[in-house]
């Protein structure tokens, strides 16, 4: 894996809206939904969409937003996505803005995915013009039990406009401020499932030479 400095800079983003940023990250963290309740998170993202003129996509998914950026020329879409549910993990960080909720905390950091996404969004409103193409922002629901992506696809998240691409990101707080991990191929952990069938002969633990 590689190590590449962003850009634009921290220093081209205004210190107001990064504030803004951590201030809505605080709040989900501390207001965390498990996977397909994601119902005051959503209603929270679509408000601040909303207030910056974006257009929301309906027919989505109950919990999940969807918002369009019209481009210029609007032959082209790319997609930026983030996820948004938390786990069933208690928490006992201690930190002010500490999971309100017993049994459920953003253990994962998709409060902060949210809330950069929701930050790209205040960002390209700020640059009071669109750009050549189409920039779709996906806010998807049920990342952790697997099913947000394929409920999202079923109702067409990635066509009107057809997306060409699309980038995500995940938090990693080992990195220094200011640089992005990369690498060709897949990245992160995931969760898999299999089924493993054991064929011989039963015996006692105790007896282990005759179970061969």
């Amino acid at each position: 894996m590689s190590a590449k400095p962003t850009n634009p800079s921290q220093d081209a983003i205004p210190a107001e809206l990064i504030e803004q940023c951590r201030i809505i990250r605080r709040r989900l963290h501390s207001h965390p939904e498990l996977s397909g309740q994601e119902n005051e998170t959503a209603a929270l993202v679509r408000a601040e969409l909303g207030a910056l003129g974006f257009e929301i996509q309906e027919g989505m998914g109950p919990t999940a937003v969807v918002a369009l950026w019209p481009g210029a020329e609007r032959s082209r879409c790319l997609a930026l996505r983030a996820d948004m549910d938390a786990l069933p993990l208690q928490e006992f960080s201690g930190v002010a803005w500490a999971s309100q909720r017993d049994n459920i905390m953003h253990a994962c950091g998709h409060d902060g995915h949210t809330s950069v996404l929701i930050g790209v969004a205040k960002f390209l409103a700020l640059q009071g013009k669109p750009y050549p193409f189409d920039i779709k922002l996906i806010f998807q629901p049920a990342e952790e039990n697997g099913l947000g992506a394929k409920q999202l696809i079923a109702a067409g998240v990635m066509q009107n406009p057809k997306v060409e691409a699309i980038f995500g990101l995940h938090g990693w707080p080992t990195l220094p401020l200011g640089l992005a991990g990369t690498r060709p191929g897949p990245i992160m952990a995931s969760v898999d499932n299999f089924r493993l069938q054991l064929k011989g002969k039963g015996g006692h633990g105790a007896q282990p030479h005759l179970t061969l």
